[in-house]
């Protein structure tokens, strides 16, 4: 039996949105492995419970980094505070307005304050007594690693939004005003780590971007727990009058979780006929727009009669066109907005739903995907990098071309229209998640990892250059 394996891992973020529910799910499988494990996380305590490392993390050895003092001044990522806190991580995503503004607008005065927060938690931590870091994302979290523990292994885990950020900045090196500084440092970052894990469709994508031999990427799938995530027989009325009517969270631009409340009459439209949901943020490449337009189109051809609700939408962040305008606009009064739901409450929505529909022009992975399936719900999704890896087109669910409303809106129809190929597809979606996805297998494979990237040699790495679109070099 090998000795119990000292993991310190780390996420610069408070948990919201997917990477937040992974991060979660293998710290607990690690420990389920029998390793010793310590997760550094942003938190914050001001949104009732949401974003709260302590309550999200619970189970796990916790050491937050409290972001609500920093948010209590003008601006939270210009923020010095004493230990447990810090400034407000910034995003890979531009939000004009946010608090969070994207990394490759950060100077380097606000770069080194990030960096000085983090290498100080980390000490607290005991990073350098760790036998490998296994830190999430490629972020400023990574330089104080460097400053604190510099002879410990990383393992790097990449979500997919910090290769997007890298995208945007090899299209346009002037989009953000430090953009390709950086670009720089993540390279320098993932050139550091021993191991890089990728999600399924990443690899290629991650190779090319920072430069990285493909060997050293290991690829593992997100999972699923399924003690939770399994067919549910469920009160489905009953459901969906707590969610939008009884204690609704859905809100519009400017207001409070639970502004938007439904009536009986919406009740009564989804007992008699199929339920769509939508889980996830409220961001552009989640191209929410694209599906209302589709939906708009689809409910014109459909026989029979199909509800769209949206869950998700971490309160108050939302780029482009809120839905509610787009739901406004295109006079969709069967599509509801349902608010921010964590991973624990989700089985029971999947449960009430007929179908999941996921229209990512660029999704990492597709954690819901395999969620849904696990409850025995196929889903339609964009066939981009996770989601074409997930599903069997015309066997575990439906594929739509990315960005393409008349393919989207032919596969609502098909899936509506046909309730007995809408079964068979959820049978066999039920069953390959079993297979494929299940997060104890996976949690085995990354520990395997993670003492593979700590057996490797702490020195130095041959540097292998290679010349970006931005004309510089980057290490391997």
């Amino acid at each position: 039996m090998p000795n119990a394996l000292r993991v310190v891992s780390g996420t610069l973020f408070f948990p919201r949105g997917g990477s937040a529910f992974v991060t979660r799910a293998l710290a607990r499988g690690l420990a389920d492995q029998g390793c010793d494990v310590t997760l550094l996380a942003g938190s914050r305590h001001d949104l009732g419970g949401l974003g709260d490392a302590r309550r999200f993390y619970a189970g796990i050895d916790l050491r937050e980094v409290d972001f609500t003092a920093a948010l209590g001044t003008p601006d939270p990522v210009d923020f010095s505070g004493p230990p447990g806190s810090g400034p407000l991580h910034p995003s890979f995503e531009s939000r004009p307005g946010a608090g969070d503004r994207v990394f490759a607008s950060l100077d380097n005065a606000a770069y080194e304050r990030q960096v000085a927060a983090w290498a100080r938690e980390l000490r607290a931590a005991d990073a350098a007594a760790a036998d490998v870091l296994h830190l999430h994302h490629l972020t400023p979290l990574n330089a104080a690693a460097a400053l604190v523990a510099p002879r410990v292994p990383i393992v790097g885990h990449m979500h997919g939004t910090e290769l997007l950020m890298l995208e945007a900045i090899e299209r346009d090196a002037t989009v953000w005003e430090h953009g390709p500084v950086w670009a720089e440092r993540m390279r320098g970052w993932a050139a550091r780590c021993s191991r890089l894990v990728v999600a399924p469709g990443n690899r290629d994508r991650a190779v090319a971007l920072l430069g990285i031999a493909a060997d050293r990427f290991v690829v593992l799938p997100n999972g699923f727990d399924p003690l939770t995530f399994r067919p549910l027989d469920v009160d489905r009325g009953a459901i969906w009058r707590r969610v939008l009517v009884d204690e609704p969270r859905g809100w519009r631009p400017g207001e409070d979780a639970g502004s938007v409340r439904y009536g009986d009459r919406v009740l009564d439209a989804l007992g008699h006929g199929s339920v769509i949901v939508y889980v996830g943020r409220f961001t552009e490449v989640k191209r929410l727009g694209l599906l209302l337009e589709a939906f708009a189109h689809a409910r014109e051809r459909m026989r029979s009669h199909a509800s769209l609700i949206l869950v998700g939408g971490h309160p108050g962040e939302w780029e482009g066109e809120h839905p509610a305008a787009a739901i406004d606009r295109l006079g969709l009064s069967d599509v509801m907005l349902a608010g921010w739901y964590d991973q624990d409450e989700l089985p029971e929505l999947l449960a009430a739903a007929d179908l999941l529909v996921l229209p990512s022009e660029r999704e990492s992975f597709g954690q819901v995907i395999v969620e849904a399936m696990a409850c025995g719900v196929p889903a339609i999704a964009a066939s981009s990098h996770g989601p074409a890896e997930i599903i069997e087109d015309g066997e575990t669910g439906w594929l739509f071309r990315v960005n393409d409303r008349d393919a989207l809106t032919g596969a609502l129809v098909d899936a509506v229209d046909g309730p007995a190929e809408r079964e068979r597809r959820a049978r066999l979606a039920e069953r390959a998640a079993l297979d494929r996805f299940a997060w104890p297998a996976i949690a085995a494979a990354l520990e395997q990892t993670l003492r593979d990237g700590a057996r490797r040699a702490r020195a130095p790495r041959t540097i292998r250059r290679t010349t970006t679109r931005l004309g510089r070099a980057a290490a391997d």
